[in-house]
């Protein structure tokens, strides 16, 4: 309200729109509790539905296709994953290796979480949209313009993502993280959570991750 006001004083004219409204204290009439689950979030699914949810999350390794991150969140927006990941591999012992790339799709692209990975001594490779499909020989095999020094870090992002070296490892996200993801729910067939409560699902999310490496190690060794 305060903002408002001093918006109006600066400008002279009246502020569009409905003025903000104090929050009320209690449940409002449409607000929703979920009696089974009341961890749980209403998130969408495919196509227009929804369903009563968590938001599980996992970073694989490209090489090795081993589970090296996963939790789960209450979030239904991907961007907001990117920190917590982090801040779990940072916990890692220092002999697993440090990460000096991170590979996602556009569900995770804004400015803070380019930063982030910078800040964290990791190149972030982040789509920032979809590509349209049948690409021109051109578009699929040219190489971008240097950039200026001064550029901000989302555009050095872009253009990273437009060199060969940079199309080429954004590609390997596909044959890495989706399978995974995959296989633990066609392969393995975990599809949902059994358990109820925060911390118990996210434990669950941790068994389902163990078991898929213990397989993949069992395949490496092979």
């Amino acid at each position: 309200m305060a903002a408002r006001q001093a918006k109006a004083e600066k400008t002279g004219k009246k502020p569009r729109g409905r003025g903000p409204q104090a929050p009320k204290s209690g449940p409002n009439k449409k607000d929703q509790v979920n009696l089974t689950d009341e961890d749980s979030r209403i998130m969408p699914s495919s196509g227009k539905d929804f369903d009563q949810s968590y938001n599980a999350q996992a970073a694989v390794d490209i090489d090795s296709m081993l589970i090296v991150e996963s939790h789960v969140s209450q979030k239904t927006n991907d961007k907001q994953e990117i920190l917590p990941a982090l801040e779990n591999l940072d916990s890692l012992p220092e002999k697993l290796g440090v990460v000096d790339t991170l590979v996602a799709d556009a569900g995770y692209f804004s400015k803070d979480n380019v930063n982030i990975c910078n800040r964290n001594g990791m190149e972030p490779l982040i789509a920032t949209g979809r590509k349209q499909h049948n690409q021109t020989y051109q578009d699929r095999f040219c190489q971008p313009e240097p950039l200026a020094e001064d550029t901000d870090s989302v555009s050095r992002m872009r253009h990273r993502l437009k060199t060969e070296e940079g199309r080429q490892l954004y590609a390997k996200r596909k044959c890495t993280v989706e399978p995974v993801f995959g296989i633990i729910k066609q392969v393995m067939r975990f599809r949902q959570f059994l358990l109820r409560g925060f911390e118990s699902v996210q434990g669950e999310w941790n068994l389902v991750a163990m078991a898929w490496n213990l397989k993949r190690m069992f395949a490496l060794s092979r």
